[in-house]
């Protein structure tokens, strides 16, 4: 399964392309969409909506999964980032791909064991994680790090998904499956 990462930001998109197989996971390629520091809001949310798209028709993924939006000391850049979140998942469901949503506590959480981890831990733990030969870019990493949450998410979603409402309450508990 190939898994596409989105890390969302209106001057700074990152993506991060992975391949999970079994437990193994391969890195595949990441980046940044850069949309710069200025300029109307409509043609930079064209060029994450653009940069996305040429990401999925590029590696091709059968899934993606992305930041979600944290609500932020300043409510305006918390509804710009909003907006290029949503260019991003547009580009995706575009495609047809399932789009999962992770918090940022539940990406640290998942790399590095620790929903409190700062960026550098973030970007050692993907490198190590992915074999990598260097420390990726911060937004790479981060990127990164969502494809990396959903790998290891994707299993255990899928067999809550397969149970009937009932057995999955019944199976659940303490956000755990038992």
């Amino acid at each position: 399964m190939i898994i596409l990462g989105i890390d969302p930001g209106l001057r700074t998109t990152g993506f991060g392309v992975i391949e999970k197989h079994g437990s193994k996971l391969r890195y595949i390629a990441s980046g940044t969409i850069k949309t710069g520091l200025e300029g109307a809001l409509p043609p930079r949310l064209k060029i994450i909506l653009d940069g996305v798209r040429e990401v999925v028709a590029t590696y091709q993924p059968s899934c993606a999964a992305i930041e979600k939006v944290f609500v932020n000391v300043n409510p305006q850049s918390t509804l710009l980032l909003g907006q290029a979140r949503g260019a991003a998942i547009s580009a995706l469901v575009g495609f047809d791909l399932d789009v999962a949503e992770y918090s940022p506590t539940q990406i640290k959480q998942s790399v590095v064991g620790t929903g409190k981890a700062a960026k550098p831990q973030v970007q050692d733990m993907v490198s190590r994680l992915l074999k990598l030969p260097g420390l990726p870019g911060s937004d790479a990493a981060d990127a990164l790090g969502v494809a990396i949450c959903h790998a290891h998410s994707h299993d255990t979603l899928a067999l809550v998904n397969s149970l009937s409402p009932q057995k999955a309450v019944l199976r659940m508990k303490n956000g755990r499956l038992v």
